[in-house]
């Protein structure tokens, strides 16, 4: 396994997690143990984003991740179809 799909791994791990937090806090909004959780979720995800990004440049999977402009960059990136065995 490569750092590429370790890094992208690790940040679907921070997505799953912190929707997950959302959904709790949902029925117990005021679990201040959560909230900080959340936050601390946040924080990392961020972390590894940005390490990611020093490393293999943009990470965009969804709009939330994608800068405000007037081209969406993950178009220019292979298709799934295009990519080699192994690539992520």
């Amino acid at each position: 396994m490569n750092d590429k799909y370790r890094l992208k791994r690790r940040i679907h791990e921070f997505d799953f997690s912190i929707k997950e937090m959302e959904l709790y806090l949902d029925v117990h909004p005021h679990c201040k143990r959560a909230l900080a959780l959340l936050e601390e979720l946040r924080r990392k995800r961020k972390e590894t984003v940005d390490t990611y990004e020093q490393r293999f440049g943009s990470y965009i999977v969804t709009t939330h991740d994608a800068p405000a402009s007037e081209h969406w960059r993950w178009i220019d990136s292979p298709w799934p179809w295009e990519m080699k065995e192994g690539e992520v």
